[in-house]
């Protein structure tokens, strides 16, 4: 990189997974709205075609008269050309397909544990660990070889399975994991604060949360703005408002299986006393599976949505027609701010600011004391120059640590079933999980649930699961 007054120029990065059909142009959008940055993307996936369509949707952007980023982007054909001497790397990949991400979801159904994620927590996200751990060992030495100064920032689920893989296979590598759903409880905190507080067009980034958790299942143990403690006034309305939720103003839970009502956010904080920081589907996956994933009748009382994998299905077809227009210069990407912030983090870590943002690494530091050293945890952090300084959360309640503690073992025997191809510890994992706990599953049946879905993705599992 070169620095000029605050600019950076000939900045390099390689983004891994560089033919996704979605978050790839949030990235670039982005990148096209910040004028303080330049340099080149090297964009690197296993579909070739893929990343090369998104190489001329990128030039096609930077070519644009209303663009402040001027990116080139490249398509690389080997993790060693995207590699060598960059200075970020990006990795936000799909490991396998939605066939596979079927049996992860749905196939649980045959013993009444209902996913609506299937991504993180619950067997779905225990399997789809098993896929994505071999494929970030694999990145993670290819990091070590060609670029192991660059920083590494990972969009990838199981977000903390994914990180701690990274670390597992390379200590020394500097990588972080960035999530937005902290972002949309500060947004609601934000919409109750305007409606109960008399204020109006607040900023969501003046928010000040102090966050601790585990991926998507996240907490703020403080909450408050310009002064205003907002603990009391989410408590009040949750009072108020407990049956219904709280709507944004912007979207409807009903129509979209993305969105919630936040019941499930105002149950457990009367439950345990701090605000749950992710989206309801996510919250929900973490819980006993006879609580608000008990059968779908129950989910809708609760008022989110079970995704169905159909529809990400037909969602992908239409993303692939999208990605066909604006490769032909038929649709133009739309130049707003996303909302992410990856590129505030980037230019924070290259000397152009300053930033608090929470982030998933290893609980090194102790952020969390009450929680073991070895586990990726979820907390703010100050980002500055070539550097990120965790800051120190606090103890969680030990109510809500009772509630994590079965995840971080699991995170431990996913991370083993997967390096040593064993699927006790697959089976030790899905009945330690609150999903399958709570639905009282016999053991032999467990088993062959765990093998059945191992078998339906053993196209994207090492030979050694053969």
């Amino acid at each position: 990189m070169r620095y000029a007054k605050d600019k950076v120029s000939d900045i390099k990065i390689a983004y891994i997974g560089g033919g996704s059909r979605g978050w790839a142009w949030t990235f670039m959008t982005d990148l096209a709205l910040e004028e303080q940055l330049s340099g080149t993307i090297n964009l690197y996936d296993i579909d070739f075609k893929a990343a090369k369509n998104n190489e001329i949707i990128g030039n096609l952007i930077s070519k644009r008269e209303d663009t402040l980023g001027k990116l080139n982007y490249r398509t690389s054909t080997s993790l060693e050309d995207a590699l060598t001497d960059c200075d970020f790397v990006v990795i936000s990949i799909l490991p396998g397909t939605f066939d596979e991400m079927e049996s992860d979801v749905h196939l649980p159904e045959r013993l009444g544990i209902y996913q609506s994620v299937g991504d993180t927590a619950g067997p779905g996200g225990i399997i789809r660990g098993l896929r994505t751990i071999p494929m970030f060992a694999e990145i993670a030495e290819a990091i070590k070889a060609y670029s192991p100064e660059a920083w590494v920032i990972n969009y990838t689920n199981p977000m903390s399975l994914c990180v701690k893989t990274l670390y597992h296979v390379f200590p020394e590598i500097k990588a972080f994991g960035c999530c937005h759903e902290v972002f949309g409880t500060q947004k609601v905190l934000k919409g109750i604060c305007e409606a109960c507080c008399d204020e109006k067009n607040i900023d969501w980034h003046d928010i000040c949360v102090n966050v601790l958790g585990i991926n998507h299942f996240t907490w703020f143990s403080s909450a408050s703005y310009k002064g205003i403690d907002l603990f009391p006034v989410y408590d009040a309305y949750i009072a108020e408002h407990f049956e219904d939720g709280y709507h944004d103003p912007d979207r409807n839970w009903m129509n979209s299986s993305f969105n919630c009502a936040h019941r499930v956010k105002f149950d457990l904080f009367k439950r345990y006393g701090l605000i749950a920081a992710a989206g309801d589907r996510h919250l929900a996956e973490f819980m006993p599976g006879n609580e608000y994933l008990n059968d779908p009748d129950t989910v809708k009382k609760w008022k989110f949505g079970l995704t169905t994998v159909n529809w990400r299905k037909e969602d992908l077809k239409r993303r692939l027609e999208r990605s066909r227009r604006l490769a032909d210069n038929e649709e133009a990407v739309e130049l707003k701010p996303t909302g992410e912030e990856g590129i505030l983090l980037i230019k924070a870590l290259c000397g152009l600011g300053r930033l608090v943002s929470n982030v998933n690494i290893p609980n090194t530091y102790g952020q969390i004391p009450n929680l073991s050293r070895n586990a990726v945890v979820e907390t703010n952090a100050v980002f500055e120059r070539d550097a990120i300084r965790p800051m120190i959360a606090g103890d969680i309640p030990e109510s809500i640590k009772e509630l994590i503690l079965p995840h971080l073992d699991n995170h431990e025997y996913t991370l083993q079933a997967a390096l040593k191809y064993d699927e006790d510890l697959v089976v030790k994992a899905f009945l330690n999980d609150p999903l399958v706990k709570g639905k009282r599953c016999t053991e032999e049946d467990v088993k062959m649930l765990a093998h059945d879905m191992i078998q339906n993705t053993l196209k994207y599992l090492p030979d050694g699961w053969k």
